[in-house]
This record gives structure tokens, sequence and C-alpha cells, in this order.
């Protein structure tokens, strides 16, 4: 028998839980938004052609904050495109995803369906293509209540009352060459200095996110991070993070540990933030905004489906409609621990993305909707993670792998939430054959008792839900949960994700 132990105390905090921890993503990419969230002739869309099936999906998935509109969208992107009568809008061709945007679905209405979900809206402003005005420009028209021209516009258009948007992201992935506007990091700095300066001036309440690396692969990962922040680390309060993580050459050992990947991400950051902090003598705290992250095939978009020609630039083509595994799920869960291992830091986070775009939701154009494996971990995470996150100190076997070398088998966090009393401990088993059995040391929250113990595992962990069997994967109750005598224990199946309420 495998056995690791941990022990949840909550005087071992990391820090405050943020709800916009769960946050998620919506950009005018493949049928995310047209087809999925939006198409008004489905049999459960409601009024203003939003898909009834997935908003009820939405809301139990728990998402806190939506980014929007992109994403590799958004450095082509004309805000004023996207505001006013339908029919006069017009139709563009996006260049990032090869497509034409009819601009259907804009400002307005994406407002209007995050109001449907109970989410708040965090924008992200073109500083590819466009510049430090137009970034003024869709600010005033969001959130000043009135008296100025674009602020009357907005009344104009129907919304009398301000957006009020307080998370604006400077730019996307301004690292990366494929970006439209790519610039090096000093160039990119000093506009998103140039910019926020701007931003704060008409509305000082904005919280604003500077562009970091679009991953930690990147050559210039760790110098981009330190040259931006160098620039306009006291213009901004959060720097982003984008990862993403899928299974390569076989190697599930490695990529059941992605996690690892993105402990080492996170850590990195932070000490060149504070890096910066110090070399500037700053009393300000620079946070992480993680608002891109996932499990997804990149090798298999540009393999399979990228778009090209003159002549062809389709409407919600299907693009990046990955389907996930029950594999997928639980590194998918770990990377949820991950986040919240780093809750003291990391305050807001965008799992990239929502509808059909290696989405927790897939939808069928005229049928159903429905819950990918990926669904579960982030539902039930948003769920039952508030209050603090512990540190928990963890005991267990390891394992070698390929890419990230020797890691445990167990990886694991909890969350305390001392108004309700209640805690919630989150566990992974990366084994790939065995179950490991773990006692937790929980003798310091009282006397408490398992509220409820559930486990994403299967015999196949490559079984998948599609629309041919929607049902084929789900949570079990893991009936192994107990405790006696101050200890808790559960037995975690080979390849699986847990999460356990205690209260």
């Amino acid at each position: 028998m495998i056995t690791a132990h941990l022990t949840v105390d909550p005087h071992f905090e990391v820090g405050s839980i943020n709800r916009r921890l769960f946050g998620s993503f919506v950009e005018h990419l493949g049928r995310c938004v047209y087809d999925g969230i939006y198409e008004p002739g489905h049999p459960t869309a409601d009024a203003e052609g939003f898909r009834q099936d997935v908003i009820e999906l939405v809301r139990e998935l728990g998402v806190s904050t939506v980014r929007y509109p992109g994403g590799n969208f958004v450095s082509g992107f004309r805000w004023e495109d996207s505001v006013g009568p339908r029919d006069d809008r017009p139709r563009r061709l996006d260049l990032a995803w090869h497509s034409t945007e009819t601009n259907e679905v804009g400002l307005h209405e994406f407002a209007g369906w995050l109001e449907k979900i109970d989410s708040e809206l965090m924008l992200a402003l073109n500083l590819g293509t466009r510049g430090t005005l137009e970034a003024l420009d869709l600010v005033e028209y969001s959130n000043i209540r009135g008296g100025s021209t674009l602020s009357e516009q907005r009344v104009a258009n129907g919304r009398s009352e301000p957006f009020g948007v307080q998370m604006w992201c400077l730019g996307n992935e301004m690292d990366g060459p494929w970006q439209l506007g790519h610039r090096s990091a000093e160039d990119y700095g000093k506009l998103a200095s140039q910019t926020a300066k701007a931003l704060r001036q008409l509305d000082p309440s904005v919280e604003l996110v500077v562009c970091g690396s679009s991953s930690a692969h990147m050559p210039t990962f760790g110098e981009w991070e330190r040259v931006v922040l160098t620039e306009a680390y006291d213009d901004v309060d959060y720097i982003s993070c984008h990862a993403y993580y899928q299974e390569k050459n076989g190697d599930l050992g490695s990529f059941l540990a992605s996690a690892v990947d993105m402990d080492h991400f996170i850590d990195t950051v932070v000490a060149t933030a504070d890096h910066v902090r110090s070399v500037k003598r700053s009393d300000k705290q620079i946070n992480i905004s993680f608002d891109e992250w996932n499990v997804w095939y990149t090798d298999r978009y540009h393999a399979e489906e990228e778009l090209t020609g003159i002549d062809n630039w389709p409407i919600a083509p299907r693009l990046l409609e990955d389907v996930y595994s029950v594999a997928d799920a639980v590194v998918f869960g770990n990377l949820l621990i991950s986040l919240l291992k780093h809750a003291d830091r990391v305050t807001s986070a965008s799992l990239a993305q929502l509808v059909n775009v290696i989405a927790p939701i897939m939808t069928e154009p005229g049928g159903p909707a429905w819950k990918q494996t990926t669904f579960f971990p982030f539902a039930i995470t948003s769920r039952l993670a508030s209050g603090t996150a512990l540190e928990v100190k963890l005991d267990a076997p390891v394992y070698d792998t390929a890419v990230y070398g020797t890691v445990p088998l167990i990886d694991a966090v909890a969350t305390h939430d001392a108004e309700t009393g209640r805690t919630a401990v989150f566990l992974v088993n990366r084994s790939q054959t065995e179950e490991v059995t773990v006692t937790i040391d929980i003798g310091t929250l009282g006397g408490v008792a398992v509220l409820s113990a559930q486990t994403l595992s299967d015999s196949d962990i490559g079984a998948r839900n599609t629309l041919a069997d929607p049902e084929r994967v789900g949570l079990a109750d893991n009936g192994s949960a107990a405790v006696a005598g101050g200890t808790a224990t559960v037995t975690l199946p080979a390849v699986s994700w847990t999460a356990i309420e205690l209260g």
C-alpha cells in the first residue's frame, strides 16, 4: 500500500482567496461567442439571443470574472465597431484567427450577458494596433456617468448607467511575435506606463494588468518581466501570466506533473516583480493576474485547424475545440491547486476559455450543451474554496519525470473559511497505476466530519464526454473518506482529482 500524510492547520495561512481567482475568458474566436453563448435560433435562446442552457451551466461553473474580448483578437479590434445599432456595425476581418467578425455581439450585449450569469467584466485594451487615446476613449465610454460625448453616446446606445469596469488589461501577449503590434519589452513597457497614467487621470479607481510573458518557455521570459516592470511598476497593479499544458510524445508522467511548472512560473514572476520593487525602493506590491491558463493541445491546432487563404474568412469556424479526457481533467484540477497555493500573490485568474474553444462547456448548434471533464474540478473548487488558502505540510512518495525531474506522487492544498468553520482539501494522485491512502492531520480543526468527498477518476483515463455520450465521465462520491480522532483518511485512485469538504 502506498501512503502519504499531510497536515491541515488554519494557522498555516498562504493568503486570502480572491473570488477573481475563479474567472474565465471569452474571446471572439471560433464558436466561443457565436454558436456558443449566443445562438438566436436555438430552442433555449432568450429574447436577446443567448442560450439559456449555457447560462445555467456557466452559473453552475461558478465563474466570477470574465476577461473579454481577447486574446489575440483584441490586438486588431476597434471597440467602436461593437457599439451602436447592430445594423450599422461593420464586418471586419480578424487577422488573429483568420475569420470574419460580424460584431453582432458587442460590449453592451456581452455586459448584459454577464448580468445574467452574475459575473464581473474584465476588459482588454488594444495596445497592438492602437494606443493611449483609443484606450482613454473606451474607458470614458464605459465608466463615465455622463456629460461627455462618449459617455452620452453610451447612454444613447441604451445604457444609462456606466459599465463600471474595474480591471483592464493593457494589451495581450505583447511579447509574442505572432501578436499584431508586437514590441520589445522596453517599447511596450513605455506604452503601458503612458497609457496607465492617462487612464488613472480619467478614472483613478481602475485596476491595471500589464502584459507578462505569454509562456514561461518564451526566450525572453524573466527579462521581459524585469524590463516591462522597470518601465511601468508604479503605474500598474498586476502582471499577467499565461500557461497552457498538453501531453507530448506519450509522456503521461510529465504531463501529470504540469502544475510543477506552473508553481515555478509563478514563483519566478513573483521574484522578478519583487526584485524590481527592491530596486525602485517601492512600498507597492505587484500581484499576478494568471489570465490565461488551461490544458490546450496547441500542436493539434496548428496541424489540423489553422485557416489560410486571402478569400477564406469564415464566420465562427470550429477552432480549438479540444475534447478533454479524464487525465486532462486531473491535470486541470492540479493547476487549480497551484493557483490556490499562491493565493497571496495570484489574486486574479482566467480559465481560457469558457465555451467550445478549449472550454469546460461544449455546445452543438440547435442541439444540447454539455460538460467536459474539466468542468467538474472548476465547479467544485469554485464552490468550496473560500476564506483563506492554507499551506499543507505534505509527506508523499516521489516519482521521476523526463521533463520536471523528481516530483511528489500527491499534490494538495487546503482552504479554510473562518466564518462558516468549513475546510476544503483538494488532492491529486499522479500515480498511473497505484491508489494512494492519505492520512490528514486535522486536530486543530476541532470536531469536524466529512460533509462531502468527490473524486474524478475512471478505469479509462482517456474517457471523454462527447455529443454522442455527454455523461460518460462525472464525479463520484468517495466513500473511503472518514474522520476519526483528529485524523481524516481518504484513498485516492490512480490518476485522480479529489475534493473533500469538512465541517
